[in-house]
């Protein structure tokens, strides 16, 4: 099994090797192949993603990937800011469904900015529609105001849309993984402004008609976030398009404690996918060792469990994340008193030697 490690800039690199590190304590044989991507591919080849690296992810089994971005590459143009390498291997590899499980482990409820009986037992799963919406929409760009009072003023403009069989095939995924879960789907949506969530709903409504053993709600994105810190337990399973999902995904993650606990798939039609941390590349605390590595090391155990079919490895990662977490071994982000705090190596081995036993 071939596995594309893209670790990417700032943090990219320090949680990647603790996943890889995790990944070789396995009694699995992996082939594994670095190539630079984001800051570090327009470094090595004037391109957040070279075409060594877009050709190496898609001949690969699956894709780990770290992180990408720099302030320092803020002033590029557009088409070369290292965050284009991300959309473009999501374009590129038809990686259209992104699932985020947010889940709050019982010794992380103190780290939580809510109350330990709004969020103890957490486990929602969010998945956002990742190809289209309006951040692949055309036309995009900016141009003279045609008409208005700000007419000859400049404005920018995106455009936001959706295809019926983009919508109907991210309806399936989340149809289908909430059979295997609480039977329970929140399509959210804005539906009563947007035309294109107008639409989204009705597909949506008419792909529920083959799943009749799941229980379907409809909820707008603005009620979505604030259920989310009033009564975060209400959901299973949540399914919306690209913007929405970013957006709620981030606060969700913020439920369990903290982003670096935030794994993340991102899925083409044959289960083929790119595992990654949900957050950023944070280049404040790029090579200080306090990164937490645990998002990136269950985003490896999502590829075992979805992409490369290990499901019983998966396992043995994430019960050994719990374990490390029950020892009381915390990164900063994560930090409370009568905890002890260790660095992104530390925590990396310490995840291995609880794999050992």
């Amino acid at each position: 099994m071939k596995i594309a490690i893209l670790p990417g800039d700032g943090i990219g690199p320090e949680i990647v090797a603790q996943a890889v590190k995790v990944l070789n304590a396995l009694d699995e044989r992996f082939e594994l192949e670095t190539a630079p991507v984001g800051g570090a591919g327009y470094e090595a080849a004037g391109h957040p993603l070279p075409e060594a690296t877009l050709a190496l992810a898609k001949a690969a089994d699956a894709v780990l990937f770290g992180a990408v971005g720099d302030w320092k590459y803020d002033t590029l143009d557009r088409p070369l800011r290292p965050e284009q390498a991300i959309l473009g291997l999501r374009k590129n590899l038809g990686l259209f469904a992104n699932l985020r499980p947010a889940i709050l482990y019982p010794e992380l409820a103190g780290a939580s900015t809510l109350k330990p009986e709004v969020v103890s037992g957490l486990d929602i799963l969010i998945i956002r529609e990742l190809t289209g919406d309006i951040y692949f929409g055309q036309p995009r760009g900016v141009r003279e105001c045609p008409d208005g009072p700000f007419k000859g003023q400049r404005e920018g403009f995106d455009t936001m849309r959706y295809a019926e069989g983009e919508i109907r095939r991210i309806a399936h995924v989340a149809f289908q993984a909430a059979q295997k879960r609480g039977k329970r789907l929140t399509s959210v949506d804005k539906a009563n402004v947007l035309e294109t969530f107008q639409f989204w709903k009705d597909i949506v409504t008419d792909v529920h008609k083959e799943y009749p053993d799941v229980a379907l709600d409809h909820m707008y994105v603005d009620n979505a976030a604030m259920q989310l810190v009033r009564a975060p337990k209400k959901f299973d399973v949540i399914v919306t398009g690209n913007m929405f999902g970013d957006i709620l995904s981030d606060a969700a993650a913020m439920l369990t404690g903290s982003i670096g606990m935030l794994p993340s798939a991102s899925l083409d039609a044959n289960n083929k996918g790119l595992y990654e941390p949900s957050h950023g590349s944070a280049p404040d605390i790029a090579g200080k060792g306090i990164a937490n590595p645990l998002a990136t090391i269950l985003s490896a155990a999502m590829m075992l469990r979805y992409s490369l079919g290990r499901a019983e490895q998966a396992d043995r990662i994430e019960n050994a994340v719990k374990a490390v977490l029950a020892q009381g071994l915390r990164t900063p982000d994560i930090f409370e008193e009568g905890t002890t705090k260790v660095g992104t190596e530390q925590m990396g081995d310490a995840v291995v030697a609880a794999l050992a036993k």
